[in-house]
């Protein structure tokens, strides 16, 4: 075994971890969104937050298919986080873009 291959190897875990904890600095600004700051929601992205709900599906169907935990775990949350803002821009602007 290579020492890239023991690297990669070793790091997989380490992956899935950050994977996982990466979504999830979406909290405060869904917390904002849900419960502080609701008044702010007409100045976020209703299109980036799509996109980036799309892109994480795409992300987490790839994962799946490959079955490979440490791409759709994380980009499953992520998707999770993504929609929740999505539809907290929705009722909070009445869905502007």
């Amino acid at each position: 075994m290579t020492l890239i291959e023991r690297f990669g190897r070793a790091l997989e875990p380490v992956m899935l971890v950050m994977g996982l904890v990466s979504p999830l600095a979406t909290l405060p600004q869904l917390y904002k969104l849900y419960f502080s700051h609701s008044e702010h929601a007409a100045g976020l992205s209703l299109i980036a937050w799509l996109l980036y709900a799309a892109i994480a599906l795409l992300w987490t169907i790839y994962g799946l298919y490959h079955k490979n935990p440490t791409i759709w775990a994380g980009n499953g949350l992520g998707f999770l986080m993504y929609v929740a803002m999505v539809l907290g821009i929705c009722i909070h602007t009445g869905g502007t873009f």
